[in-house]
């Protein structure tokens, strides 16, 4: 009687060097960005009130995202987190809030974190996470919260060579025609937006160098969690933005590319979920091949 072999089990391949650090090149990028924005124009702020041991308030947002995110998710699921995402939302906010009373920077921290457990529907989170907190106290006190406005000084190099870090990031992690896309309807809506206000275009364009813009594009328009799921639907949302954005500033906003992705994003999100669920029910109902 012959006795069947076992079939082999399936060899796990190891993860490539690449997948290993795949996780890590965004957190790369932002520090990257961070160290550009303080080498060309000094952006870190100092701490005046001595608090927090005297550190800026960049480094107080990213120790309060990373502990939050410790605590949360160990506490929710039991497991330690993966702390990429909360030190990207850390340095975000560290960058973008401008305040002089540093208790807002531990504020915006907490409320971007806690967004993404707090605010979500069918395990999505409907904003991003840093321009949920940064929008929330840009809104709400602004005679104490600015967001970061700040050239490059002089040394124009330093964008560039964060840009070309960026494109081939994001190229890499598949994100890039969401950033072209936005960069491409930006100008054009510059254009147009200048015509409209008498205002120089290349003033206008100029503004996609600064800092905080480049975190804008890279990180929030692109941010995985809170992105629709298809290219066509990303691109869509991401003229979307634009064109909130620019009627946001043709109505003199000055924080109009926070406000279109406030606005923007979890309409997108929450549209799409419920189009996925509508889908869902209706192939549940079809008949099967001997229905009727």
């Amino acid at each position: 009687m012959n006795v069947a072999t076992p079939a082999a089990a399936p060899e796990i391949k190891a993860p490539s060097r690449f997948q290993q650090i795949k996780p890590f090149l965004a957190p790369m990028l932002i520090t990257c960005i961070l160290a550009g924005g303080q080498y060309g124009y000094g952006i870190l702020e100092t701490n005046e009130q001595g608090l927090f041991f005297g550190l800026p308030g960049t480094a107080v947002a990213i120790i309060v995202s990373i502990v939050f995110e410790l605590i949360a998710v160990k506490f929710l699921s039991g497991k330690w987190p993966h702390l990429a995402s909360s030190y990207i939302t850390g340095i975000s906010v560290g960058i973008l809030v401008r305040s002089n009373i540093i208790w807002y920077y531990v504020l915006c921290s907490l409320l971007s974190n806690s967004s993404k457990y707090a605010l979500r529907l069918k395990n999505r989170h409907l904003w991003n996470p840093s321009n949920f907190g940064v929008s929330m106290l840009l809104f709400f006190v602004p005679q104490d919260v600015v967001p970061l406005s700040l050239q490059w000084g002089n040394h124009p190099w330093v964008p560039v060579i964060i840009m070309s870090l960026g494109v081939i990031i994001l190229f890499t992690l598949g994100r890039l025609h969401i950033t072209l896309t936005y960069v491409a309807c930006f100008c054009l809506l510059s254009v147009l937006r200048s015509q409209i206000a008498g205002t120089d275009p290349i003033t206008e364009i100029g503004v996609l160098t600064v800092p905080s813009y480049l975190l804008f594009m890279i990180f929030m328009i692109t941010d995985p969690k809170t992105t629709t799921r298809t290219w066509p639907r990303q691109i869509v949302v991401t003229i979307a933005v634009a064109i909130v954005e620019t009627i946001l500033r043709l109505c003199r906003e000055t924080h109009a590319p926070y406000y279109a992705l406030f606005i923007v994003f979890p309409m997108a999100n929450l549209l799409e979920i419920w189009w996925e669920n509508r889908a869902s029910i209706d192939a549940g109902q079809k008949p099967g091949p001997g229905g009727r």
